[in-house]
């Protein structure tokens, strides 16, 4: 079976991956100019809302729950 082990995640990598992150969904938003919905998701994300916000809470609560997997870790 393949398991998927929760390990810490590199100050540098969190970086990228929010910043990864807030592109990806303004991205996805429509009919806006890709400054103003850079700037909408930037700002939601320091209010602790918006997508990628969500994405972090979501994968965090999934690293959460394989937390008995992470004596699996070499």
């Amino acid at each position: 079976a393949t398991y998927q082990v929760p390990v810490e995640v590199r100050p540098e990598r969190r970086e990228a991956l929010a910043l990864r992150w807030i592109i990806h969904f303004a991205r996805e938003k429509k009919g806006r100019p890709m400054k103003e919905k850079l700037a909408e998701e930037i700002i939601m994300a320091s209010r602790g809302e918006g997508l990628a916000v969500k994405k972090k809470e979501d994968t965090h609560r999934m690293a959460e729950a394989n937390r008995a997997f992470a004596h699996y870790r070499w």
